[in-house]
């Protein structure tokens, strides 16, 4: 048992901390501006990742209806879930909303597409296209309302789901695809190429982001968040989430490596991207940071475990 976690450990998470840590000493030791890469990454390599995943995936109907199924009823059910530990604990409306960002997303682009490659090959990469572009439209409209809520704008909402370049990949693709047609071998193994860059830039990225986070707390010490909605999020996020995400997939009837991308795709840490909505919307960001950097770092721990047992 030991020696499959440590080889778990050396085959899957060994390769994704090497980018993730050389973000972090970029970020400490030079000054690593995110913001470039993040552009790079968003507009280019996750439309290019998406395109091309989706253009050769092995994925069939019924993946994309119990994916979507999935994603829609681990939406409600951890909303509810946050609704109620909030309600329990007495939480403030902001921290009611910083506790659903926490509950409801997570870090499945950035630290999930990564993870699911090395761990499920491409194969399982195939698998998780539907889940990641999904959650990409999910955090857009509903995540913005969770953040909002008094003063959220549908339209708003709405309209920022057409400012994402991987819509219209994943339009595009699916438009080849059903048309039969095949795209010159030049220009597929451009996107090829770029496809290939968006795990290392992304988890560059995320190793930055994440030492900003940390930073943040230090500068905020006089002003954490409570410890009931901390240990709320981390509980919520670390252990209810893949407990709910599993007794949903045994329902619903999902077998084999889509049941394993999907339990790993929601078992992940909080997203990263639940901050800016949390800072945007003052929905409790030092809570929503503090526990994206806790979560993230736990998962080091949880998910090589969760892994072996699904192996």
């Amino acid at each position: 048992m030991l020696m499959h976690l440590l080889s778990t450990l050396y085959q899957v998470f060994l390769p994704i901390s090497l980018p993730v840590v050389g973000g972090i000493l970029l970020r400490r030791f030079r000054g690593l501006d995110t913001k470039p890469l993040a552009t790079l990454s968003l507009y280019i390599l996750t439309p290019s990742i998406v395109f091309n995943t989706l253009l050769h995936a092995e994925i069939s109907l019924q993946d994309v209806t119990s994916t979507i199924t999935f994603s829609l009823l681990t939406l409600v059910a951890l909303w509810l879930i946050a609704t109620i530990v909030s309600r329990i604990l007495h939480l403030n409306p902001q921290e009611q909303a910083g506790l659903t960002l926490i509950s409801t997303f997570t870090n499945s682009v950035n630290y999930g597409l990564p993870l699911v490659l090395l761990a499920f090959g491409q194969l399982g990469l195939d698998k998780a296209s539907v889940y990641v572009i999904g959650q990409m439209v999910i955090v857009n409209t509903i995540g913005v309302f969770f953040a909002a809520r008094s003063h959220f704008s549908a339209r708003q909402a709405f309209a920022s789901i057409f400012r994402l370049p991987a819509v219209y990949a994943t339009a595009i693709a699916m438009l080849l695809r059903l048309c039969g047609w095949a795209l010159p071998s030049t220009l597929d193994q451009g996107f090829a190429m770029l496809a290939a860059a968006y795990s290392p830039v992304a988890l560059v990225v995320l190793g930055a982001q994440m030492i900003n986070v940390g930073s943040r707390n230090a500068e905020a010490a006089a002003d954490r968040p409570s410890q009931r909605a901390f240990w709320a999020g981390m509980t919520i996020r670390l252990a209810a989430a893949p407990l709910l995400s599993w007794l949903l997939l045994t329902l619903i009837g999902v077998e084999g490596i889509l049941f394993n991308v999907l339990l790993i795709l929601t078992s992940m840490p909080t997203a990263v991207n639940a901050v800016i909505l949390a800072e945007q919307f003052g929905a409790a960001p030092r809570l929503v940071s503090r526990c994206i950097l806790w979560t993230t770092l736990a998962s080091m721990l949880v998910l090589p475990v969760l892994i072996l047992w699904l192996q």
